[in-house]
C-alpha cells in the first residue's frame, strides 16, 4: 500500500514547477493515495491468459486504395498562411 504525505506532494509539485499552496497539499496527497491504491487493486488482477489488444472495441481497419494523386492545392493552402512568399510559407527568422 502506498502512502504518499503532504512533503512527497510539495518535492513533486517543486519537481514539475507546479505552484501548490500549502492547505491544498493535505487533499492532494489523499487523492494521490487513492489512484495508487486503485492502481495497486488493478494489479491484482489475473491476466496471464488475456491477449494483448488496442482497443476495447473489436474494430477493423478499413482499407483504402492506395493511389498517387496529385495535390494541386498550392493556392488554397496558402490562404490559411498569415504570410505567404514564393509559394511557400513564410515565418519570421528566430535565430540571428
Amino acid at each position: 500500500m502506498s502512502n504518499i504525505d503532504k512533503a512527497t506532494v510539495a518535492k513533486i509539485a517543486r519537481l514539475a514547477r507546479i505552484k501548490i499552496e500549502d492547505q491544498k497539499l493535505a487533499p492532494l496527497a489523499g487523492e494521490l493515495n487513492q489512484i495508487l491504491n486503485w492502481v495497486e487493486q488493478l494489479d491484482e488482477v489475473n491476466t496471464d491468459n488475456v491477449a494483448p489488444m488496442a482497443s476495447v472495441v473489436d474494430a477493423k481497419l478499413r482499407w483504402r486504395s492506395d493511389e498517387i494523386t496529385d495535390g494541386d492545392k498550392q493556392e488554397s493552402v496558402l490562404k490559411n498562411a498569415p504570410k505567404a512568399e514564393y509559394g511557400f510559407f513564410a515565418v519570421p527568422k528566430v535565430i540571428e
